[in-house]
């Protein structure tokens, strides 16, 4: 059985608890995130909206938004199950996008999105899931990984760029001037 947007929002409707994607007429039920990766997202969050919205150059979501993505090349205009609903991590929507918030999902490709890996993830599907983000619009796509302490940011048709503790991340094609060190990203140890 393939399943739609339509579908996937009538599930919503009798399970709200659930969050989840719809991935090529699949259903995916995403389970909860470890607490540090959930807490990388939120600090992500927390800078680059600070920067995002004392500007007002667009709307920063977290996990639970959701993108209902483009057709498929080749689909055909109710070719519904050709539809995916994704959710990534953390995302960008520069404003001249998005110029008023919806209280559904948005269909377009947000020009930033950003997957964490949890305990649980494989890093492969993480990748091709930026990949496909990469293919349908968004400019840049960033995997944090905190088993490794790394932060690639992927752009399409370019090698993947590997930052370290001590580098910065900045995203001059979509936030010139902004910068956030690495470090600032891991959870900090209280005494």
């Amino acid at each position: 059985m393939s399943f739609t947007v339509t579908d996937l929002e009538q599930l919503q409707t009798e399970h709200p608890e659930w969050q989840m994607e719809l991935v090529e007429g699949k259903i995916i039920v995403i389970g909860p995130s470890d607490y540090e990766s959930e807490e990388i997202g939120t600090r992500l969050s927390t800078f680059l909206n600070i920067w995002v919205m004392s500007r007002k150059l667009g709307r920063v979501t977290g996990s639970s938004a959701g993108f209902i993505l483009p057709r498929a090349e080749g689909a055909q205009e109710d070719d519904s199950e050709k539809r995916n609903l994704r959710a990534p991590d953390v995302s960008f929507v520069r404003a001249d996008r998005l110029k008023k918030t919806k209280r559904d999902f948005v269909e377009l490709v947000p020009d930033l999105m950003v997957e964490i890996k949890s305990k649980s993830d494989r890093i492969k599907p993480l990748e091709e899931k930026i990949q496909l983000f990469l293919q349908l619009g968004s400019v840049v796509g960033i995997l944090i990984d905190p088993d490794k302490l790394t932060v690639t940011v992927y752009r399409l048709n370019q090698a993947p760029v590997v930052l370290h503790n001590g580098d910065a991340l900045t995203l001059p094609d979509l936030l010139p001037g902004w910068e956030l060190a690495v470090s600032e990203l891991w959870p900090p140890e209280f005494e």
